[in-house]
């Protein structure tokens, strides 16, 4: 029986050292999958998206976010006007309980601007993210290339608006 136990103490052990690579958390804030865009060329801009989930039953708001490699680090939207896509700040991102809100490309995003250095895939990079309710998180986000990004993957590079790709 005790070996049993013990069994099911590392294989607890293992699941919740596989998942906290993927998953930060703060107070009832949940960080999960959290990314940065790989740097193009001599750009001066890259983006930081992951999915933020609260499991209190009130909402709370991404407010601000930092990071090292940044001079700054805005929370942005991402939205067509016409042919031409526009990204804009945001003063805070939502996460109502119960409902997953997604950073993404094309979405709402962490626009990191001035970078300090180049971002290449499998690097990793140190964000923190400020919320009304759960203060501060700090994580580390793995660097992914922009392979399999999507159509939009690559907006932002240049710092401003730019063509619809598709």
């Amino acid at each position: 029986m005790r070996k049993l136990v013990a069994a099911g103490v590392v294989i607890a052990g293992l699941a919740g050292s596989a998942s906290a690579a993927d998953m930060a958390q703060g107070g009832t804030v949940m960080i999960h999958e959290p990314w940065v865009r790989a740097s193009l060329g001599s750009a001066p801009n890259s983006a930081a998206y992951m999915t933020l989930e609260t499991s209190g039953e009130a909402p709370d708001r991404l407010v601000a976010s930092s990071s090292p490699v940044a001079e700054r680090a805005e929370l942005h939207s991402h939205a067509m006007d016409g042919s031409v896509a526009r990204m804009r700040p945001v003063d805070a991102v939502e996460i109502a309980p119960g409902t997953p809100t997604v950073l993404a490309p094309g979405g709402l995003h962490i626009m990191l601007i001035g970078l300090k250095q180049k971002l290449a895939p499998g690097d990793s990079v140190a964000l923190t993210l400020v919320f009304e309710q759960a203060g501060a998180i700090t994580l580390e986000a793995p660097v992914r290339g922009l392979a399999g990004m999507g159509a939009h993957g690559g907006h932002g590079a240049m710092g401003g608006d730019q063509p619809k790709t598709n």
